[in-house]
């Protein structure tokens, strides 16, 4: 992925950055990574599956 991508993760999580994971979003795809690895594996998703898991943890309580 491009340098210019612009990863986000969630206002709820510390400012010293850990345990979180970050969200960059392009298009037909949502790439998550683990904040503490910027570098390394990154998981790609298609923008539905990614919306099904969000509400499935704003339901569930997660």
């Amino acid at each position: 992925m491009s340098a210019a991508v612009m990863w986000r993760k969630s206002t709820y999580s510390g400012a010293d950055g850990g345990s979180c994971v970050e969200v960059a979003t392009r298009p037909g795809a949502v790439h998550v990574r683990d904040s503490k690895d910027a570098t390394g594996l990154q998981l790609a998703i298609s923008p539905r599956a990614w919306s099904a898991f969000v509400q499935f943890a704003v339901t569930s309580g997660a």
